[in-house]
């Protein structure tokens, strides 16, 4: 039966509906985990044995994503349009909520996604990113450098970390991926205090599948750690996938017992679904529920193949670590919900706008990290969220979050609220984290970015008795980004924990950017009312680094957080920890408003390769709290990618066209002034190309100059090891003369065999070389003529990128009901990518298809699809054969 709209009432009464198999089941697989125990950091330090954390010199940006998503039936699901759920949300009254406490960068130093992940205990704050972690103080001051996470598990750095704090335990938690062999590992601290006492490790590398575990998300519950991982089976006699979830041995893990072991168990009953990530419910607090039901949580969309009705899925897990044989996994539960499209782009990964760049991953079709529990008096709640499309025809980012609710340990989960949520201003609203305070208040802070503001971190929330299925509170922000994001990778994931010590300070981490530099900043706040009088400094506008002088201004943004007007209150910085610089603010600053505010006094930060600490801060008389009043920054003032200038004129000499791989830009389009002062400079990182190392490469370039070509040439460069400065080892062409006038000309180059690969920044300069300027640097000035900078994507495919897709055979069987196979024979091995593309050019199917014997197979359901003309594109990027059939 399809559902055209679940109305809440209903879905209370429609609780814990069973489908599908009717028995448990018991575990696949048991076995022991590897322990080693690693001494404390401080000793480490001491021995000279820690490991500081590095960036991947070759590969700074993470790989396509190459995972197969949830298959989409184009036309299929509801809503047709509007999430059902965000006129109530749009309807609710409003209220102003506390401002941040105060936030601090945890990082700004990371690969790409940044994997932001941190949790807060009772003395310290952990957070990890990629293959690193940091201690910090509970007031925002490192506790510790840096540490490369092979200091927790020796050989092994691979990431996707997640960090947890075991409350009723009072330990601290680390974990990660392994990919050689297929694994993940789990370290605990021996005591309540990571800095000086050791780490008991544990691993587990011995997988029936044998399939690396990706996208890990680890909880606790009171008999076991539980472990997922997008790892799945199918079962090609029905298409069902099945997927793993294993139990790991918590109290001996807690007490260092190296015979910990670990149960497996296989969840049934999840139709058509490509990436797997459920969640187990994380106790939030030290208020442990009753050994055994930990359930696990995941979403089903009707746009997928297999789905009939939107719903959630639930399992519940009960271990018996004597006698495993008595261990085992519940059927699927199913919960009905209002119609949600978790579906964005067709499944495709490139969703949403930022002002330039790249369009960035929304992240779909995952419950977001954590789903996460907590015990009150009479019930047990669960909280957790995904990203949904609120507006199928204009996409529109929110997220759609549910508290569940059950009367007792053990008793059926039923939906106590659902609601979408989105971002003010037309903004997308994703990568969301939830947490609730022991008052039962929620708290959701989130990723934001349109196509008018760049990427931001922001929260939300509701107080305990507001109206169910609204976030009433008035959104806030953390920070916002000073740079776009120049790939479309984006965090994968963000974290909120709750402070043990009140049991009512969120902490929050999530991906920023900052001056360029990927980024993640902590932010700590409450769901309460705002202070009378609360004021500080929320942002530090300047400097930035960017054009450092010796009569540098500090520019701040001062924000009035509490309910009272302010005005003559004192306003400092500092350099350095040196002398203070006071002036005071003479205006009035009136309540939940913000002003910039420029020192008179400036300062030198024009000495290269020093770092500048700037501290700035309010002070207000009578400040009820002190810690939003400071904000610090640190500037290394290095030297960047420099910009050279016409001194004359562009669109004179110069650059008409230039093709180069998938780039192919006209001048037209946005001219040679388009920096605004820089004249003859244009930053096109916005486009990018792959350009494998092992080729020769074509750049074809058109001059601007209609008459002779005499004098006319050009330079390229590819800043290989993204030093910000282009050296002679990265000139890859030399200042070769123009031949042809008025058509595009070829000039070949190739690139060193052990290129750095990855993204990086390619310049060309096109001037006239007699008296014009200096054609082999890449920074100086110049008469007439242009210089570009595009960003291309350095690769080593030897054996694929030579085989041409588009001249393999494609045979495609019509089906009855508009379906259809596609098997494509070719010599290419990779993974390559299926899409359908309606008359606009609009992505409606995404897919990722890995050979299978000698051919790649697709089946392909339009039968819900409405009538016109689609384009199908099997291939590589650029490497594809393409298809077209009619829907009539």
């Amino acid at each position: 039966m399809r559902l055209k709209y679940l109305p809440f009432m209903m879905s209370i009464i429609l609780t814990s509906v069973l489908f599908g198999q009717k028995t448990s089941q018991k575990t696949t697989w048991t076995g022991q985990l590897k322990y080693n125990f690693i001494p404390s950091i401080k000793e480490q330090i001491k021995r000279g044995t820690l490991i500081s954390p590095s960036k991947n010199k070759k590969t700074p940006y993470a790989k396509d994503k190459k995972i197969k998503g949830n298959k989409v039936i184009p036309g299929k699901g509801l809503p047709r349009q509007f999430d059902p759920l965000l006129s109530t949300q749009k309807r609710s009254a409003t209220k102003k909520i506390k401002s941040t406490k105060f936030t601090f960068e945890s990082t700004n130093q990371t690969d790409s996604p940044s994997d932001p992940t941190g949790a807060v205990g009772r003395d310290y704050y952990i957070t990890a990113w990629n293959t690193a972690f940091r201690i910090f103080n509970k007031d925002g001051t490192p506790a510790s450098e840096a540490i490369s996470l092979e200091t927790l598990f020796p050989g092994s750095a691979d990431g996707d970390p997640i960090v947890l704090y075991d409350s009723e335990a009072d330990r601290y938690i680390v974990t990660e991926f392994e990919d050689n062999p297929n694994g993940f590992h789990i370290a605990i601290s021996q005591t309540n205090d990571p800095v000086n006492g050791g780490w008991h490790t544990y691993s587990a590398d011995s997988f029936q599948t044998g399939t690396f575990p990706d996208y890990t998300k680890f909880s606790i519950w009171s008999d076991a750690y539980y472990v997922t991982a997008n790892i799945s089976e199918s079962d090609d006699s029905n298409n069902i996938r099945n997927g793993q979830v294993w139990a790991l041995e918590r109290d001996k893990m807690l007490n260092g017992d190296s015979s910990a072991s670990i149960q497996s168990f296989t969840l049934t009953g999840m139709v058509t679904n490509g990436f797997y990530s459920p969640q187990v419910f994380n106790v939030i607090d030290d208020n442990l529920p009753s050994d055994g039901n930990a359930t696990l949580v995941y979403l089903q969309d009707d746009a997928w193949e297999g789905i009939d009705t939107d719903h959630l899925k639930l399992w519940n897990i009960n271990i018996d670590w004597n006698n495993p044989v008595n261990s085992s996994i519940s059927a699927p539960i199913e919960i009905p919900t209002t119609p949600f499209t978790s579906v964005f782009d067709g499944g495709d990964f490139s969703n949403l706008s930022q002002p330039t760049g790249p369009d960035i991953d929304a992240m779909q079709g995952a419950i977001m990290n954590q789903a996460q529990f907590r015990k009150f008096s009479t019930y047990n709640s669960a909280i957790f969220n995904f990203v949904v499309n609120t507006n199928t025809t204009n996409e529109l980012a929110g997220i759609r979050w549910y508290e569940l609710r059950q009367n007792g340990d053990g008793q059926p989960w039923f939906v106590h609220q659902e609601g979408t949520y989105t971002a003010p201003g037309n903004r997308h609203a994703f990568g969301a984290s939830m947490g609730i305070d022991e008052q039962g208040n929620i708290a959701m802070a989130y990723s934001s970015v349109s196509t008018d503001e760049s990427i931001s971190l922001r929260y939300t929330g509701r107080f305990h008795d507001d109206p169910l299925n609204v976030m009433t509170g008035q959104e806030e922000l953390i920070v916002l980004s000073t740079s776009d994001n120049p790939i479309y990778r984006y965090a994968d994931y963000s974290h909120l924990t709750v402070d043990p010590s009140n049991n009512s300070d969120f902490w929050f981490v999530g991906e920023y950017f900052n001056n360029g530099n990927r980024s993640n900043m902590v932010g700590v706040f409450q769901i309460s009312e705002p202070l009378n009088n609360d004021i500080g400094v929320s942002r530090i506008v300047a400097p930035t680094g960017a054009t450092p002088t010796s009569l540098e201004e500090v520019t701040v943004l001062i924000t009035n957080y509490g309910k009272n007007s302010q005005s003559n209150f004192t306003i400092s910085y500092s350099i350095n920890g040196e002398s203070k610089i006071t002036e005071t603010f003479k205006n009035t600053l009136l309540p939940y408003t913000s002003a910039v505010y420029t020192f008179d006094t400036t300062f030198d930060m024009s000495v290269l390769n020093v770092n500048y600490e700037i501290k700035t801060s309010t002070e207000l008389d009578g400040d009820e709290n002190s810690q939003n009043n400071s904000k610090i920054i640190n500037i290394t003032n290095s030297i960047r990618h420099c910009v050279p200038e016409a001194k004359f004129g562009c669109m004179e000499d110069g650059i008409k066209q230039i093709i180069l791989g998938n780039i192919n830009v006209d001048n037209g389009e946005d001219g040679c002034n388009s920096t605004g002062n820089i004249l003859g400079y244009v930053d096109r990182t916005k486009y990018i190309t792959d350009l494998n190392r092992t080729e020769q490469h074509v750049l074809e370039v058109q001059h601007n100059w209609s008459e002779s070509p005499s004098g006319q040439t050009i330079s390229v460069w590819i800043d290989y090891n993204d030093s910000s400065s282009f050296d002679e080892n990265e000139h890859v062409i030399k200042g070769e003369m123009f031949s042809v006038a008025n058509s595009l000309e070829k000039f070949e180059f190739t690139l060193p065999p052990d290129a750095n690969l990855g993204k990086h920044k390619l310049r060309i300069k096109a001037i006239a070389e007699i008296g014009d300027g200096d054609i082999k640097d890449p920074c100086g000035d110049y008469g007439f003529g242009e210089v570009h900078d595009y960003l291309v994507n350095i690769t080593d495919e030897n054996t694929n990128n030579n085989i041409i897709i588009k001249d393999s055979d494609l045979k495609v069987l019509t089906l009855p009901n508009k379906k259809y196979t596609f098997l494509l024979k070719t010599g290419y091995t990779g993974i390559l990518t299926f899409r359908v593309y309606d008359i606009l050019g609009k992505t409606i199917v995404f897919n990722n298809i890995s050979k299978s014997g000698a051919e790649y197979k697709y089946d392909l359901d339009m039968s819900y699809a409405s009538t016109g003309t689609y384009i199908i594109k099997i291939g590589a990027k650029s490497n594809y054969k393409e298809y077209k059939i009619v829907i009539k």
